[in-house]
């Protein structure tokens, strides 16, 4: 199976049961802030997932809403920071 899209079937399935969010209705490219399906409390646990799951450290030059506004914005940030660890 491919890389990218286990990683779109996990975060799925995270951000579902730590939001209480249909699986359904979170799609690789839902804007996971603006329709309200994440808060604070859930992007720490999403920091902390990443960490615990792909062993991705996320620094705080990093926490920019463009790398985690969407399942494909997280799946593409784990990728850059698989590729190169010093980012």
């Amino acid at each position: 199976m491919d890389v990218a899209v286990s990683q779109i079937r996990e975060l799925r399935k995270f951000i579902s049961e730590i939001t209480f969010t249909d699986v359904e209705k979170i799609k690789e490219d839902t804007l996971l802030f603006e329709e309200g399906i994440f808060d604070s409390l859930g992007f720490l646990s999403l920091v902390s997932f990443l960490n615990e799951e792909y062993g991705v450290d996320v620094t705080n030059d990093e926490l920019s809403e463009d790398n985690f506004k969407s399942i494909n914005a997280v799946v593409e940030y784990i990728a850059k920071k698989k590729s190169n660890p010093l980012i």
